[in-house]
C-alpha cells in the first residue's frame, strides 16, 4: 500500500508554491527525498503546464530518480486556486502528488490515478470536509497503489 497524505485549505501564492506544498507532503510522510519538491517544479518549468489534466486539477510528480523513496500519493486542496498558465484548465484548486522509487511503480501508480480520476475521484475529494476524509477517500480509490 502506498503512503497516503492529505492537506486541506493549503495556501499558495502561485503555482510553484502549490506544487512545492503538494510535493512537500510526500517528503514529510517519508515517501520522497528533500529535493523532490524542487524536481516537481522543474517538471513544469521545463515542460509547461501539462500536469494540469482537467479543470482545476494538477498531477504533481517527477521522475523516480528525482527523489522517490516509496510509493506515495497525496492530495492537496488549496484555499484559493492558482493559475498554471494552462489555456483550458486553469485555475487549479486540487493537486494530486505522487512519487515512486522505480519506473514500474511510476507507471502503475499513474495508471491507478488515471482510473480513479475517470471514476470521479476529483469531485469526491473536493466534497470531503477534512484531511482524514481526504485520506480515506484516496485510499479507497487507490486500493492497489
Amino acid at each position: 500500500m502506498a503512503v497516503v497524505t492529505a492537506q486541506g485549505a493549503a495556501r499558495a501564492a502561485d503555482w510553484r508554491e502549490a506544487v512545492r506544498a503538494a510535493a512537500s507532503a510526500l517528503v514529510d510522510a517519508g515517501a520522497a527525498g528533500a529535493d523532490y519538491p524542487d524536481a516537481c517544479v522543474r517538471v513544469v518549468e521545463e515542460n509547461g503546464p501539462y500536469i494540469v489534466l482537467t479543470k482545476g486539477l494538477a498531477l504533481v510528480h517527477a521522475r523516480p530518480e528525482d527523489g522517490g523513496l516509496a510509493v506515495g500519493v497525496g492530495v492537496t486542496r488549496l484555499a484559493a486556486p492558482v493559475g498554471f498558465g494552462h489555456p483550458d484548465n486553469d485555475p487549479v484548486d486540487l493537486l494530486l502528488a505522487f512519487c515512486t522509487p522505480d519506473p514500474d511503480a511510476h507507471v502503475g501508480t499513474l495508471s491507478a490515478l488515471a482510473r480513479a480520476l475517470s471514476g470521479g475521484l476529483a469531485d469526491r475529494l473536493r466534497a470531503e470536509p477534512g484531511e482524514d476524509e481526504l485520506v480515506r477517500t484516496l485510499k479507497e480509490a487507490l486500493p492497489d497503489a
